[in-house]
């Protein structure tokens, strides 16, 4: 007899041996064969835990709350900001580094009206039913008149009640009823894999819905030191800006911000705040218009494994590197001296250095904190009393003189000068006037114009300095040097690989 099976496709075989509860009546039918008495509805009950149950139920509930965001502001403002003539938002520096030469995607760029007024488009969503609404700072930056659009169609006026550019959230208050529909932010966390439903108006479509489901948390994207951000799936757009992101049962995970997109439309990453931070930003923009936050004054920077060896410290990636204290600031004034690592504040262990951050940031100015600080083979506590977090300052490198008396430095590759002979560079340390390409130095990053401070734990004041350093380092078979520099103004460590002979 002929082995009929045999012949069947290989295709066939696998459904069979692959099948799952939920696949087994489609197998079942494939090959001809029949089901167990009973295993139908086993086969439903599979099917029914593995399919989404749908969106609609939540759509109708949720859509209600969600606003359109209509904004008009000046072109030439507007413009300027894209074209670096005035302090640029989080967002657009994002959005410069990752989409068109002028901050926007090539799409949106075809999007700008010629007009010296425009309009630009978002979402929102209102959090009380007095009208308390909240969005993104970067959608009413330089904003002359706000118009919201609600799920009604209705058009009502809004007035901003306080932004936050380090976070790009906003609040604004609308005016015309004591009922509006409204939603509530979440009070945990999503996990990575659950469902979201992002609710917005794209390009204008108002009440547009998408699903998807965390990609991940915890992203940094550059664009602050708050970096914090949710990354959903869900198809999310130019206007879905300010929108919100929902959970199943309704509450509001986060607000869409930014996606990547090197195309100018969604490829399926996108950015939203998490909603913990969107509750402390709001509360304070509720209460007094704006945001204060605690402040220890440090520079830092990550624990890589060749600054842990550097420094002698056991754990790499874990805690804030001191790069520098900045002058008269609680750091300095409590005892807190470059190269030490802050492994903890008030007990809470430390990931990183953006977690310093993070932590310092979310408390209020004049709080007491305890930091555990590794300093030199040992573990310090140290008490530090916030101040308050002072406006941004905006930071210019200055460019060495050409001419400036410079010495070779073998093995690294640099070409250094005394700073207090190259003008703007200060009085300590020596600037880099040359580095030769493919070098060590090179290879590190340092360029043109970086004053080197310190070497191995040293300051330096002359070539020889440095030099002396890189051989004792050598010669005590250390793998890397550890150096202090300076760089556009920001103070950090870097670990230099030690060229064998």
């Amino acid at each position: 007899m002929t082995d009929h099976n045999a012949r069947r496709p290989l295709t066939a075989r696998r459904i069979v041996l692959l099948a799952t509860a939920s696949g087994l009546a489609a197998a079942a039918i494939f090959t001809g064969a029949s089901l167990p008495d009973g295993s139908w509805s086993s086969v439903q009950a599979a099917e029914t835990m593995q399919r989404p149950a749908g969106f609609a139920d939540l759509a109708e509930k949720v859509k209600p709350a969600v606003i359109s965001v209509r904004v008009k502001s000046d072109a030439d403002a507007k413009k300027a900001a894209f074209d670096g003539g005035s302090p640029n938002s989080p967002m657009e520096r994002f959005f410069r580094r990752f989409g068109g030469r002028d901050g926007m995607m090539p799409q949106m760029r075809q999007l700008m009206p010629r007009d010296r007024s425009m309009n630009d488009q978002g979402s929102g969503f209102f959090i009380s039913a007095d009208g308390f609404a909240v969005t993104n700072h970067h959608l009413l930056d330089r904003a002359q008149a706000i118009e919201v659009v609600a799920e009604d169609g209705k058009t009502y006026s809004a007035k901003i009640v306080g932004t936050d550019p380090r976070t790009d959230i906003a609040v604004l208050k609308v005016e015309g009823r004591s009922d509006f529909p409204f939603v509530k932010l979440a009070e945990h966390a999503p996990r990575i894999g659950d469902w979201v439903l992002a609710v917005g108006n794209p390009f204008g479509l108002g009440g547009t819905v998408t699903a998807g489901i965390v990609s991940a948390r915890g992203r940094d994207i550059g664009a602050g030191p708050y970096d914090d951000f949710l990354q959903i799936d869900a198809p999310v757009n130019k206007g879905n800006s300010g929108g919100p992101t929902f959970d199943m049962d309704g509450n509001v995970i986060g607000v869409n911000t930014a996606i990547f997109s090197p195309s100018g439309g969604s490829v399926g990453i996108a950015f939203d705040v998490p909603a913990d931070v969107v509750k402390q930003v709001v509360a304070q923009l509720k209460d007094k218009g704006m945001v204060t936050r605690g402040w220890i004054g440090v520079q830092v920077q990550p624990v890589t494994a060749d600054i842990a060896e550097g420094l002698g410290f056991k754990t790499s990636q874990a805690g804030a590197l001191v790069a520098a204290p900045q002058a008269d600031s609680p750091a300095a004034k409590a005892g807190i001296l470059s190269g030490d690592v802050i492994t903890a504040v008030d007990g809470k262990a430390l990931k990183d250095a953006r977690d310093l951050a993070k932590l310092i940031g979310g408390m209020m100015p004049g709080t007491s904190v305890k930091l555990t600080v590794w300093r030199k083979g040992e573990e310090k506590s140290i008490a530090v009393t916030l101040g308050e977090l002072p406006k941004e300052r905006e930071a210019r490198a200055a460019t060495p003189a050409a001419d400036a008396a410079a010495i070779e430095v073998p093995r690294l590759g640099l070409m250094l000068a005394p700073a207090g002979q190259v003008a703007g560079s200060g009085s300590e340390g020596l600037v880099v006037t040359g580095v030769e390409p493919g070098s060590l130095a090179a290879g590190h990053g340092l360029k043109t114009g970086d004053v080197i401070l310190e070497v191995a734990g040293k300051k330096v004041a002359t070539p020889a300095d440095v030099r002396n350093a890189v051989r004792d380092a050598h010669k005590d078979g250390k793998r890397t040097v550890l150096m202090r520099l300076k760089t556009d103004e920001t103070t950090k460590f870097i670990a230099v690989q030690i060229a064998r002979a």
